[in-house]
């Protein structure tokens, strides 16, 4: 069923389904899209594989999801679907939602607070304080004044 969804969700870059299908289907999906970002043969044969190897028509999904959706969210380091919830269906009363790719390009703001924390992070490495060792002579005193 995710196999199916998935390939649904690359090929049309959107998908209507139930909120609870759509749950399942996030992680999975997402998990597809990162193993195509790293773009070896090793991760198309594992996408390939997760997307049922058998169907020819799914080659055309790994292709189009290695070529056209792994580059567009190179700059995103994650958060590739988004689910919107849209009501209920009309003959179950089931919830309903749209589960679809996030192509956007991510917004400038973001990407600066992340090089920002990247390079404060790599700039000045933390250094250990040295521990004193005045904490066991302080001890000894307060034990002799109770005497």
């Amino acid at each position: 069923m995710l196999a199916n969804l998935s390939t649904q969700l690359f090929e049309h870059k959107s998908v209507t389904t139930t909120v609870t299908k759509a749950k399942r289907l996030r992680p999975y999906a997402e998990r597809l899209i990162t193993f195509a970002k790293r773009g070896d043969l090793s991760s198309r044969r594992r996408v390939q594989a997760a997307i049922a190897s058998r169907n020819r028509t799914n080659k055309s999904v790994v292709h189009e999801l290695f070529t056209n959706i792994a580059p567009a969210m190179a700059e995103r380091e994650g958060g590739y679907t988004r689910i919107t919830k849209i009501g209920n269906r009309k003959g179950d009363n089931a919830p309903m939602a749209v589960i679809e790719l996030v192509l956007e390009p991510v917004s400038p703001k973001q990407a600066v607070v992340k090089e920002a924390t990247k390079a404060a992070e790599t700039s000045a490495p933390v250094a250990e304080p040295e521990v004193a060792e005045t904490e066991a002579p302080a001890e000894a005193t307060e034990a002799s004044d109770d005497k």
